[in-house]
């Protein structure tokens, strides 16, 4: 069992360290972190040290660590704790000892300076990582933190926002918070997507007003459709109900295959922004419009895949834990049986059946491939046909 020592780092040279962890350094001979870290902590060294630098490529990193004899101390910016490096030693070395001298984080630096309730921040992280944090963050959080990377930059951000209608919040963006070239800047989202900042920076957003995006159930002349068939949608009510039987609050992955307009991969993203949702369809014409729906809509992070479902590489993507059949050409065991070899034991699958001849077909392949039917649903919305909405379940 290795032992670490993890260090926080303020981003000055006077009080870098906590006085605690100060006193310990001269015990030990070898130290990691990044160039940052080398530069505010080297006065504090032993003169015979060794110095592991940090460059990003974490499985090199602790191969290089596994060669240290003895304990090895680690400094991070700020609390190793907070989307730190803790957590990454436990990752790749999960039997270590772990002990953490923290310091304050930047966002809680960046509050400070603000006058903002950190308690009432939900903390979020793009750097090296995707969107999906913070787009499950959007829905409804008065304040939000961000933590930047060069590539997802406070610029980026605010664009990203601006794009999906995100426009009632304003940004905080703190620069070299504590350092030689701090800067504070409170800006409208609009200000941020023009400017280049500082690489050393985090933001907070704040909401200023409330919301403009619809809320449960997106009502359907919202959507733009195909041109000439309006009704060519999954209609408000059917749509509801089909993914409260999907049982999403648990789910990691989610199809919606054959998604046409995109009005249930929509509605599932913006009920549950943390799934992730791969929306899949032939018809070329469709994948304009399902860009224009979730820009207009605010459900950022949706996978559109293009091109016939039969002839995707359906290894290739995340195994559903559930599956919306919106469209099966007219090849639906064949679907089924492709659902089967994919999802994942225990995953849900929900169809609307129109035609008796669709809904026959489900519940006998059902039978075969051993699933779990359960008692479906009739619903009629207005003038239109009666709608079977069928359920089962993939058993181990």
């Amino acid at each position: 069992m290795r032992e670490y020592l993890v260090i926080g780092v303020a981003n000055h040279t006077d009080t870098c360290c906590s006085a605690e962890a100060i006193t310990l350094l001269p015990q030990y001979p070898v130290f990691s972190g990044g160039e940052r870290h080398y530069a505010l902590v080297k006065h504090l060294l032993p003169a015979a040290h060794t110095w592991i630098t940090i460059r990003g490529n974490m499985p090199d990193l602790f191969a290089q660590y596994a060669l240290v004899e003895g304990p090895l101390v680690i400094f991070a910016s700020g609390d190793p704790l907070f989307y730190g490096m803790v957590q990454t030693i436990y990752k790749y070395d999960p039997a270590a000892h772990v002990k953490v001298y923290p310091q304050f984080n930047s966002i809680q630096r960046l509050c400070a300076k603000t006058g903002q309730p950190y308690e009432k921040v939900r903390n979020t992280s793009v750097h090296g990582r995707s969107w999906q944090e913070l787009d499950t963050a959007l829905k409804g959080e008065p304040l939000i933190s961000i933590l930047t990377d060069n590539t997802r930059s406070p610029q980026t951000i605010a664009q990203w926002l601006l794009e999906y209608g995100f426009n009632h919040y304003e940004m905080w963006v703190g620069e070299d918070l504590d350092g030689a070239a701090e800067s504070i800047f409170r800006l409208s989202l609009t200000e941020a997507a023009t400017r280049e900042f500082h690489t050393l920076n985090c933001v907070l957003m704040k909401q200023i007003s409330r919301p403009a995006q619809p809320g449960l159930g997106i009502d359907d002349h919202l959507f733009a459709g195909l041109p000439g068939r309006p009704n060519m949608i999954t209609k408000k009510a059917v749509r509801l109900l089909a993914i409260s039987r999907l049982q999403l609050h648990q789910a990691k992955a989610c199809w919606d295959i054959g998604f046409c307009t995109g009005a249930v991969a929509i509605e599932i993203k913006r009920c549950y922004p943390q799934t992730d949702v791969w929306a899949f369809e032939k018809r070329p014409e469709c994948e304009d419009i399902l860009r224009q729906n979730t820009r207009q809509l605010s459900a950022p992070g949706i996978h559109c895949i293009m091109g016939d479902f039969y002839e995707q590489e359906h290894a290739s993507f995340p195994a559903p834990d559930a599956v919306f059949i919106g469209g099966h050409g007219n090849r639906l065991p064949e679907l089924m049986q492709i659902i089967h070899t994919c999802m994942r034991a225990g995953g849900i699958i929900v169809m609307n059946a129109v035609l008796e001849s669709s809904a026959e077909q489900f519940i006998t392949m059902a039978a075969q491939l051993g699933w779990e039917l359960q008692p479906e649903e009739v619903l009629q919305i207005n003038e239109h046909n009666p709608i079977r909405v069928l359920t089962a379940i993939r058993k181990a």
